[in-house]
């Protein structure tokens, strides 16, 4: 079984990209992108619809840092490293059997400019890499064109559709799940 130490974080680096802790600072941009249309679209979660749920968020993403069973990053321009632009993180993990999901949401702002494929890369390399995960799957909403591609071109494959596998909103949505293994 896995065990993670995430007491001192793992500040990641792409060539733009700072990955970093969330601050306290970051509730704003949180807040905004929780509760964002555009960003929210194929997030099948309600939207934020206060500052305080966006802080009752950060909270459960922290504490599962601090309790070493999940890991999120800020993703912030290294040219502005206190400015939170999305995040991006390996959650439900199971540690049994080595396994994590990938979840991320980015700025409209910074769409099509390739950084969250460069977010991507670094973080499915520390989910090997450092902690050992054999596996790492992302569940998107089958409309989520963008998502997919992303996902296709960091080497993902399809590996399965659930036909109505979740209800949201009064309906039930379909899930198509993504999966790449390591590749040591």
């Amino acid at each position: 079984m896995l065990t993670f130490d995430f007491s001192i974080f793992p500040v990641l680096q792409t060539d733009r990209l700072l990955l970093r802790r969330m601050e306290p600072s970051d509730l704003e941009a949180v807040y905004f992108l929780r509760s964002n249309e555009d960003v929210m679209r194929y997030i099948d979660k309600e939207r934020a619809t206060s500052i305080e749920e966006a802080q009752a968020l950060m909270d459960r993403l922290c504490g599962s840092i601090d309790n070493n069973e999940a890991i999120t990053w800020a993703m912030a321009l290294k040219e502005a490293p206190s400015d939170l632009i999305g995040h991006i993180g390996l959650w439900r993990v199971d540690k049994a059997h080595h396994r994590a999901e990938i979840g991320y949401t980015l700025h409209p702002g910074h769409w099509n400019k390739g950084l969250m494929k460069e977010a991507l890369k670094e973080v499915i390399r520390y989910g090997f890499e450092d902690m050992r995960l054999h596996s790492i799957e992302a569940h998107i909403n089958p409309g989520n064109g963008a998502s997919e591609k992303i996902l296709e071109n960091a080497g993902f494959m399809a590996e399965a559709y659930f036909k109505e596998s979740h209800l949201f909103n009064g309906k039930f949505l379909d899930t198509k799940v993504f999966s790449l293994l390591t590749p040591f």
